[in-house]
């Protein structure tokens, strides 16, 4: 995916010129701007002035037709032509402001850009003085001009003498730096060539950007508070006050967000559409803050008014839109297209309650509500002006056209998806980009005759009905309504976001062949796969196009990110509900699965395991439609999340797809590729762990990093320096202080010892992670303090156990897995003889905010799920960041993680992913021996009743001990244990330990999302 041509945003009323800088412009807007012009009303191209145009300014003065000639066509109206009255009076003004320029001493700072033009990074606009800029803009005309443009016209005229040729285009080198002017000028399009004295006077009323300092941004907070909030000085709460500030905030993201997706739409480069039905963000201001380059700022301004800004952070929701890694994953996503300024969009669903709060009562899990938006979000712009029409069920009618057999989905009943926009900035970047979530509507709002009869209930039916599909992410889908609920928000979702992009490309385009030059589409999982099946029927039904050509199209424009390789967790859909609620789909893909499994007989003939597993319906007493299956067959590119996964997901998971392509002559590497995930390290590292942040910079010396995380290798000359060591033992030390207060806060006033290792295992609830192991261990642990001499105890190294995570509602066995460590937690915490030694603590509800209090605090991080199971993982990464030390498997990104930082500075067991299988089949064939000792003496003293009644869950143990331990638990359990004594031993040469820590900071620059995205981009989109 080519970067489009570039303009700068921003200009500065200063008297110097700074550094240029090369960067990517961002993405297209087209739907929402009612300004947006149409493809014909191009803006004028305009020279670029620098110091040598500036000295000549006197002389074109003089002579306004050799101005004429040495500029481009300026296709202005008459009214505005140099010549008239009016614009020679404005030059006059303007070019004595030139020289008032000129007599003041300046600064030159500014680098040339290479003026060769290149694919990857075209050139930027020059971002002028504040009087250069006004001078082409009164005297030539409005509009703003890509360096691609200068670079061409010097080519058709190389005859010029060197003072006449343009001089290559120059670049602010950073936003931050243009905000510590006065004044930041915004960009400035052409709407009309006969611009109205409203145009005229609107541009001059929003010329600059919202001021930066304290005494602007007090009041800024202010006006919101008593405009936006309706309060009064006698009611600004902490409350009150971070609804002003985030609104204060917003108004500077939308400002840049508009810029943005006007030039976009003028420069109409490829963009890509990411599609997720997770966006786990977290807390919003400060990562906004930090991204624009403004919390000290904030900070100054709100302490003024007798504020906190870390007391004000506190007081903002967690967005409930997301759940585990694919969500955390999508939002770090968002802040890396925005942070390297690709054109892109995310889309997803405004769900009202997020997957559920949990609350621990009795040892047992809890679900209450999530209603995160109950006090209103301040981030999200409510588009009444974007909504747009969704079916569902209804039959689907056939007739001629033209000789041409045509289908018609009609009836049925419909719905509204309404848009709501959060505008998502990068870091120091110039752009701001969008993610636009949809809300379910009624398509009618009340049924007034209902209420006239006395049927209240009835009048608001059908709005309830609507509502509940944007109600809840992830609704529980172990009833037939759960399932029908959760496809209807599926399709509601594709639906949605696959008619905005095409009404987007529609604004500028007709030719249909253009749409995968224009758009990408990104599928993160197989949740949002219907949209393949919505854009055939639309091509197919409305647009009128062969299908030949829809499918082209489609193949060309859809990719398709795989997270398992668990077969049970591949999405699957019953055809009887398919067909009952999304009739001319079930259609489509029956077609699709035809014409395809024609051409696998041709190639692979009939082998009829081949077609079986390939074929997109699954056979049965119950078919289903597999999506998985569906995104490989439609899908441009399928990639792999980790090295070892793509592995699996070629070699075993869509083995006979691979079969099949290489028999077709299609090399597995241009269908089938890896890339692996990252984390964004504004929020991981610059958010979460501030201290250590400023002290890899002090150290590297330069902010670089922050955005070439690349470059954070320089600090592992300093992992053994004892200044550089001690500097680190006191931020691991305050951090873990601040997870103390958390804990004593949050788990019924528990005190843990900061001085013990935190060994933290936060994950969602699952039998492959195997968080049920690790409560395993903890009652190994306590039985080896327990029956050791008290004079020995001494020796033991200090751990507090700090596990975190949800269960799905309907999952028994993680359910029963929270409940069994909430058991042994109580017995070991009021242990008189162990529990100085070691503490257990279940940490509620753990969310992204959460996790950037526990991270930064931890010293060891347990990954330790099945080899073979886990996609990726990002918590690695994110733990890795910060210094904490890992012990884990040869899964997912673990592989790659031990490559960077060393094995010998990770903690390493387990069976194999070969060795995972061999296991699982002398368990079939009969092997009942693999117990060792060391758990079989956990599993007596469990059955002892000396950690409660474990009845409930007894079935877990006789599954792990009677030939059904699938995620090889006992099988790893003792290289599990001897694991955990190196880790032991290790911890108590503490500056061996915080060596390894620095280490593995030093050598986490490949995880980071900027590189994951650059990737997609080029290898994919």
């Amino acid at each position: 995916m080519e970067s489009p041509e570039e303009t700068s945003p921003e200009k500065e009323e200063k008297k110097e010129e700074t550094e240029s800088k090369e960067e990517p412009v961002m993405a297209a807007e087209a739907k929402d701007n009612d300004n947006s012009p149409s493809d014909k009303q191009k803006e004028s191209p305009e020279k670029s002035p620098d110091a040598k145009e500036v000295a000549k300014a006197e002389e074109e003065e003089e002579s306004p037709e050799k101005d004429q000639e040495e500029s481009p066509a300026q296709d202005e109206p008459e009214d505005k032509k140099p010549g008239t009255a009016e614009v020679k009076k404005e030059e006059e003004n303007v070019q004595e402001e030139i020289k008032e320029q000129r007599e003041q001493p300046r600064e030159k700072e500014a680098k040339e850009e290479d003026t060769e033009v290149r694919d990857e990074k075209p050139k930027m606009q020059d971002t002028k003085t504040v009087e250069d800029e006004k001078s082409e803009q009164r005297v030539e005309g409005r509009g703003d001009r890509g360096g691609k443009e200068i670079v061409e016209e010097e080519k058709k005229d190389d005859s010029r003498s060197p003072e006449e040729k343009p001089v290559p285009i120059k670049r602010r080198d950073s936003k931050f730096e243009l905000q510590k002017a006065s004044v930041m000028y915004r960009p400035e399009f052409i709407y009309d060539k006969n611009e109205s004295q409203k145009d005229i006077k609107m541009w001059d009323l929003m010329s600059s950007y919202l001021g930066s300092d304290i005494k602007s941004i007090q009041r800024q907070i202010v006006n919101h508070v008593e405009y936006t909030l309706a309060r009064t000085r006698f009611n600004f709460d902490n409350n009150g006050c971070y609804y002003a500030t985030a609104y204060a905030v917003r108004d500077r993201l939308v400002e840049s967000w508009n810029d943005t997706y006007q030039h976009i739409f003028e420069q109409d480069p490829k963009c890509v559409y990411y599609m997720s039905m997770e966006y786990l963000l977290g807390r919003m201001l400060q990562n906004a803050l930090v991204n624009l380059g403004q919390e000290a700022n904030f900070k100054d301004a709100l302490e003024d008014l007798g504020y906190n800004l870390e007391e004000i952070y506190d007081e903002e929701n967690d967005p409930g839109l997301g759940n585990g890694g694919l969500g955390r994953l999508a939002a770090c996503f968002l802040d890396s297209f925005t942070t390297l300024e690709y054109p892109a969009w995310g889309y997803g669903i405004r769900y009202n309650y997020g997957i559920f709060k949990q609350g621990i009562r009795d040892g047992y899990q809890f679900e209450m509500p999530d209603y995160w938006l109950g006090r209103g979000n301040p981030w999200e712009i409510e588009r009444l002006d974007v909504i747009i029409p969704v079916r569902f069920y209804g039959n689907v009618r056939t007739y001629w056209e033209n000789g041409v057999e045509r289908k018609v989905w009609e009836g049925g009943e419909n719905v509204r998806a309404m848009a709501y926009d959060i505008p998502i900035p990068g870091y120091n970047a110039f752009n701001t980009n969008n993610l636009r979530l949809w809300r379910a509507c009624p398509s009618t709002e009340f049924d007034f005759k209902s209420f006239n009869t006395g049927d209240y209930f009835g009048a608001v039916k059908a709005r309830q009905k609507a509502e509940s599909i944007s109600s809840v992410l992830y609704p529980n889908d172990t009833t037939i309504q759960g399932k029908e609920l959760r496809l209807k928000q599926e399709y509601f979702f594709c639906a949605a976001t696959l008619e905005d992009i095409i009404q987007r490309f529609l604004k500028k385009h007709d030719n249909w062949n253009d749409f995968p030059e224009k758009v990408a589409i990104q599928l993160n999982d197989t949740h949002p796969a219907l949209t393949i099946v919505e854009m055939m029927r639309l091509l197919i039904d409305q647009y009128k196009l062969p299908w030949d050509q829809a499918w082209n199209i489609c193949s060309q424009t859809f990719s398709y990110t795989n997270h398992t390789v668990m077969v049970e967790a591949l999405e699957k859909w019953d055809v009887d509900l398919m067909q009952k609620l999304l009739p001319r789909h079930l259609d489509i893909i029956y077609w699709i699965n035809h014409l395809f499994l024609q051409d696998v007989r041709k190639v692979c003939g009939d082998n009829e395991g081949i077609i079986r597993s390939l074929s997109l319906i699954e056979e049965g007493d119950s078919k289903k439609v597999r999506m998985a299956n569906l995104c490989v067959v439609a899908s441009n590119k399928v990639n792999g999340v980790a090295r070892i996964h793509t592995k699996l997901v070629k070699n075993w998971l869509f083995k006979d797809f691979v079969h099949y392509y290489n028999k077709l002559g299609k090399k597995t590497q241009d269908k089938f590729i890896n890339v692996t995930n990252g984390v964004t390290p504004r929020r991981w590292l610059l958010c979460a762990n501030p201290r250590l942040a400023n002290l890899i910079t002090q150290k590297i010396g330069h902010e670089e990093w922050i955005t070439d995380l690349s470059l954070i290798a320089d600090l592992k000359s300093f992992a053994d320096e004892e200044e550089v060591i001690n500097e680190f033992i006191e931020i691991r030390r305050f951090n873990k202080v601040r997870l103390a207060e958390w804990v004593k806060k949050n788990c019924n006033g528990l005190v843990i010892d900061t001085n013990s290792l935190f060994d933290v295992f936060v994950k969602r609830i699952h039998e492959y992670k195997r968080q049920f192991m690790a409560a395993l261990y903890i009652v190994h642990r306590y039985l080896w303090i327990k029956e050791m001499n008290p004079n020995d105890r001494g020796n033991v190294v200090k751990r507090t156990f700090l596990i975190g995570g949800k269960a799905a509602p309907g999952y028994e066995a993680a359910k029963k897995t929270i409940k069994l460590i909430s058991m042994i937690a109580n017995v070991v915490n009021n242990d008189g003889d162990v529990s100085p030694f070691m503490k257990v603590v279940f940490m509620p509800n753990y969310s992204v905010s959460n996790a950037q209090i526990i991270i930064p605090a931890a010293d060891l991080s347990q990954h330790i799920s099945t080899a073979g199971t886990e996609a990726s993982g990002t918590s690695n990464m994110k733990f890795a960041m910060n210094g904490c030390l890992i012990i884990g498997t040869m899964d997912g990104a673990n592989v790659e993680i031990a490559e960077e930082v060393g094995h010998e500075n990770m903690f390493i067991f387990g069976a194999n992913v070969e060795e995972v299988g061999r296991y699982r089949r002398m368990m079939a064939e009969g092997k009942r021996d693999y117990v060792p000792a060391t758990l079989s003496k956990v599993f007596t003293a469990l059955y002892s009743g000396r950690f409660g009644n474990i009845g409930e869950m007894d079935w877990i143990f006789k599954k792990l001990v009677g030939g059904d331990d699938h995620y090889i638990l006992c099988w790893d359990f003792q290289s599990y244990l001897e694991c955990q004594k190196r880790v032991d031993e290790c911890y108590k040469d503490q500056r061996k330990w915080m060596a390894k820590a620095i280490t593995s900071i030093a050598c986490s620059g490949k995880f980071s999302t900027d590189r994951t995205i650059k990737e997609y981009a080029e290898n994919i989109w």
